[in-house]
This record gives C-alpha cells, structure tokens and sequence, in this order.
C-alpha cells in the first residue's frame, strides 16, 4: 500500500522524485523519505507525517544528484516514526519498499546474530542488510539483489541504491505493484503510472518474479533467476492534468464530477447503437464464451465489492444465469468449490487489490474462466485474466473512490447485457432499450449532480453532528446503500450502517430515534411501494428521513422529511443516480468537519498487502 518512486537521468531528482510521491501520496501518508546519490555517497531524508513535512526537511538540508529513490509510507510493520520511515540504509545501500515481508521474524534474528545492527521495527531494513552483506562480499549491486531476493518470503516491490554504483536503480516486484516510465535520457519507477504522467507516457508493466536494472540509456528486465525478458512498452493515454484538482477544492469532489464524463469514456466503443448491443470485441469473450458459462462468481473487495452486488443483481436479470458474490479476503481463505465452467469476473479499480489477485489465481488454477474489470492497464489482475474488460475512468487522486466505482457499474451492466442477448435471455428489443438507456446516463448524472449538489451540502451541514447514520435500500439500491455508509464512515469518521431496507425491522429499528438521519432510497423501481413502506416505518419512529426518488415523486416528498430528487432512468440503471447524492453528503459531511477529505485517516487507495 506504500507508495514507491525512482528517477536516473540528468535532471536533479529531489524535485522528480517529490512531485512523484505528491501523486502517490493517496498510497500511504505516514511518514516519507528520499535517497539521492551525491558526490560524498548515498544521502537520506526522511519526516514522519505527511509529504509536507519532507518537503520541510528538503529546504533544511537539501539533496543534491541525478538519481534517487523515493518513498510514502502506510505503516505496517513499526509505527509511523522517523527511524522506521523508508529510505533504509545498511552501508552504501537504500531501499524502499511496498509490501510485507513474511519471514522477516527469522531474518530479524540470523541478522542479529550475524553482527547485524538493526534499527528500526520495519522488515524493510532487513532488505538493505541482505543486500549489504552481498555487496560486501564482493557482488555487484544487481547480483547482490538477485541473491538478496531468494531469502524473501511475501509480497514485494523494492527499489535499491548503492552509493558503489551510482548510475544504476535495481528494481525487483512480487505481488506488489511496479511500473517502469522510459523517457528520453532518463528511466522511472513507481508504484502507479499517476506519480510518472508529467514525465513519460510510455509505461512497462512488470510482472512478478521479475527485477530490472535502471539506467538513464533505458532498462533491462530479467526474471529473479536471470532469464532475459522482452516486453512492449505500453502508451498510457492519461494526461497529468486528470490528476490536477483542476480548481476543486478536494480530488473528491473532482473526481464525483467527473463521472459523466468518466461513463463517457467508458461507454465509448462498447454501446453499438445502430446494432442495439455491445461490443463483443470490448468485453474480450467470444459468443462461445458466453454460452459455455455455466455460473457467474464475482469477487471483490471494498468498494468493488458493492459494484459487483449490482452486478450479481443485473447477471441474474438481464442474463437470466446463477451469480454469487463473494468477498476476495474470505473466498481464499476457505477451499471454494469452484471449477470448469465457472466464470470469475475479478473487480479491483487498481488491478493489483491483492486479495482479488489471489482469489482470482486460486480459482483459475481450479479450472475457472477468469474475466478482470479495472482500471489500469497493464496492472497484475488483467495480466492473469483470460480476459479483460477495462474501464476507462482516468486517474483517481481521491482514496475514497467515487469515478471508479461508477465506471464499474458501467462495465457490469455492460457485460451483463452482452451475455443476455449471447444467451438469449434478452430480446433485441430490450437490448436496444437497454443500450439507449445507457447512452443517455452520462447527461442524466450531469443533470442529477448539478440539481442536487447545494440542497445535498445544505442537508449535509444540518445532519453534520450526527453521530449515527443508516442507509436503507432494496433490490439495486440495497448496495448503493452499502456504498453511501461507507463513503460517509470512510472520509468523516461518522457511524454508519448500510441494510437491505426489508431487514430494518429485524434489528437496525431498535437504532432509530429523532437524532439518527435515514437515508432512504426510493427510485420508481419494482420495489419502490415496500422501499415507501419502509421509509415510512423510520419515520414513524421518529427518525430524520431523506428520501432519495426520482423527479416528481409526491408521495416520497409528503412521507419524507428531506428530499433528494434524482433523473429517472430505466430501473435497471438507477444505481447511476442514486449513488450520486450519496457521494455528495459524505463529501460535504467531512469537508463541513474539517478531516482530511482526500487523504483519509488509516485508509490507502490499493491494498495490496494482508
């Protein structure tokens, strides 16, 4: 989950390397460092806290070279503190590192006994003593690596310096991500393709069990056991100014903006309008593909996880064939029956959410079809899959992800559309309802964002005391409800709970009183008179009840307190505009109480450790 930078070239590389950890900051802001090469050896910075206080440390004792690494750090193994803070040195060497070295108990001790002086709590240090006592015994800095690499049990991305080779970065990647920018004269590594945008569009993607060698003329990939590599470097379309905040006050409320334009993107080449349908070409599965399944399994985490409930519900009803969702983290950790003729369609923005990976892995070496939907090309899940079928959201600054999560929904309904009409379970007639429909959601969520935005931030700063707050929801609303919690738990620390709205009555209710807002969601769906029944029994027992309905809905304005009026779409699209308002009330929650909007307390953008 920590946030890795490196840069070899002729430009001095504090300021490189600083903007890079900027753009990787959503990784982790525990505490940062830099390692830079300078005439009298390898030099370090390092603060606790957040980049800011780096920066500071930079104008009192500032770093001067051409090469160097960098780091932002979510603190697993140690608390946040200086001496635990990355760069870690171990005489001429530094290394960075996001991951969780697994066996690090074991080296601690053989260190230790060795004569090993070991400062800090973290398992990265060991990394740079292992590494040490191979350039000590006379290998070479890549050698030394390769050598050091064997010893590591668990998931890894390094970068390493040696104050002996000053004109080379070793690079090594196990279940972490890394990726490699070339530019002109001068070679990059980070964590994601954000912290490189202003630098090169040119990007190579590393796969696991491989490591590289730096230089400003270009790179050289091999695998851990020295085997040469030859990759095509990949061309990223994103631009630096998609990761600006563009005049927003937060990345959020950037990025909940730009949805439309997002869906847009996503939509693009997928929705054949004058054939009704989708693009089979977009999804990666052929029609034979499509008739062979025999069952859907969803697998995600977090936010993923809500998108991939909605489309357990549209697998089911537009593709007429059995889904199950399962959490990522909990479906590896049982022995899942699952085989030939299984589908798993992985759903992680970032593509490298480990759990995801794992289970995903776990599944295809059982048997199973493996379908990846994310939002990085190149990124681990894709490069797994058997197919990939990519959102097209651009770069999302924001830890608690809102574009993203849309763009999913997009590809789900999508791929279940698609695998409707391959299956015959959707006529063309519905199929072409379905894909006008969703050609229209971009201006609708517009539409729907700018109507609601001031009445949601009113309604935000009357309830911004509140410390308890439900979300209730049926059928497709039931996991924008999930979702509208967590956005508010994630970036304002408020309580919230998200229920299917029929289960309120079997527990939740003994919660509602005058101080508890509801938010009630209530689209003109096939459960819209129960999800009005419900709403009404919250208010009966005195809560404070929003009501989210479509345009013009008199009976959701006369039974609700507040109301929150979204465009209305095609039932099987409400989710699109329902999560919208959502999205908004936890932004202005947490921005009317002063957190850290952007940057959350504890949270990282990927998890991409255990």
């Amino acid at each position: 989950m920590c946030g890795i930078v490196g840069y070899i070239g002729d430009e001095p590389s504090a300021s490189i390397l600083l903007d890079g950890l900027r753009r990787l900051e959503y990784r982790g802001y525990d505490s940062a460092g830099l390692a830079i090469h300078s005439p009298s050896g390898v030099q370090v910075v390092r603060a606790v806290g957040k980049l800011r206080n780096l920066e500071r440390a930079l104008e009192e004792r500032p770093l001067n070279g051409s090469v160097g690494i960098g780091h932002t750090r979510w603190a697993t193994h140690g608390r946040p503190s200086e001496v635990n803070a990355h760069p870690h040195v171990a005489g001429p060497v530094a290394v960075v590192h996001n991951g969780i070295i697994e066996n690090h108990v074991a080296l601690r001790a053989e260190l230790r006994a060795a004569g090993c002086e070991i400062l800090s709590d973290t398992d990265t240090e060991l990394v740079a003593h292992l590494v040490r006592r191979e350039v000590d015994a006379g290998q070479n800095l890549e050698t030394a690596v390769r050598r050091s690499l064997g010893r590591l049990h668990g998931a890894y991305a390094i970068a390493v310096l040696s104050s002996l080779e000053p004109g080379r970065i070793v690079v090594a990647k196990h279940s972490s991500p890394l990726v490699l920018g070339i530019g002109e004269g001068a070679t990059y590594c980070a964590s994601d393709v954000p912290a490189l945008l202003p630098y090169t569009r040119n990007m190579l993607f590393m796969e696991d069990g491989e490591m590289a060698v730096l230089e400003a003329g270009g790179v050289t990939v091999t695998t851990v056991a020295g085997a040469p590599v030859q990759r095509a470097v990949q061309r990223i379309d994103w631009s630096p100014a998609m990761a600006e905040k563009a005049g927003y006050k937060h990345f959020m409320l950037k990025e909940i903006f730009e949805q439309p334009r997002a869906l847009e993107d996503t939509f693009r080449g997928r929705l054949d309008r004058e054939a009704g349908d989708i693009h089979s070409a977009e999804v990666g599965l052929t029609d034979a593909d499509a008739k062979a399944i025999k069952r859907v399994v969803l697998l995600a985490c977090g936010t993923s996880h809500h998108a991939a409930m909605a489309g357990r519900y549209w697998l089911e009803s537009l593709a007429r064939i059995p889904t199950v969702v399962e959490l990522a983290s909990e479906f590896r950790g049982r022995d899942a029956v699952v085989g030939e003729g299984d589908l798993i369609i992985a759903v992680s923005q970032s593509g490298e959410t480990l759990d995801t990976l794992v289970a995903a892995k776990e599944a295809k070496q059982k048997g199973a079809k493996v379908l990846a939907i994310a939002n990085v090309i190149g990124s681990a899940i894709p490069r797994m899959a058997d197919a990939t079928f990519y959102t097209h959201a651009g770069p999302e600054i924001g830890v608690a992800s809102t574009k993203r999560f849309s763009a999913q929904l997009a590809n789900l309904v999508m791929f279940a559309i698609w695998l409707g009409r391959r299956r015959e379970a959707l006529s063309p007639e519905r199929t072409r309802e379905l894909v006008e429909a969703l050609a229209r959601i971009p201006q609708q969520m517009a539409d729907t964002l700018n109507g609601t935005r001031q009445l949601v931030a009113n309604l935000a700063r009357r309830y911004v005391e509140a410390r308890d707050v439900l979300f209730l929801g049926r059928g497709l609303s039931f996991p924008m409800a999930l979702e509208g919690a967590l956005k508010l738990k994630e970036i304002s620390y408020v309580h919230a709970e998200g229920y299917a709205a029929g289960e309120m009555k079997h527990g939740p209710i003994a919660l509602i009183d005058s101080h508890v807002p509801v938010l009630v969601l209530v689209p003109r769906d096939d459960n819209y008179e129960r999800s009005l029944s419900n709403l009404q029994e919250a208010k009966a027992r005195e809560a404070m009840v929003i009501a989210i309905a479509n345009e013009g809905d008199a009976d959701a304005r006369e039974a609700a307190d507040d109301l929150i009026e979204v465009a209305a779409v095609d039932p099987q699209l409400t989710p699109f505009m329902t999560v919208l308002p959502l999205q908004l009330y936890a932004y202005y929650v947490a921005d009317y109480k002063g957190t850290d909007v952007d940057q959350p307390r504890n949270l990282a953008k990927t998890v991409t450790v255990e």
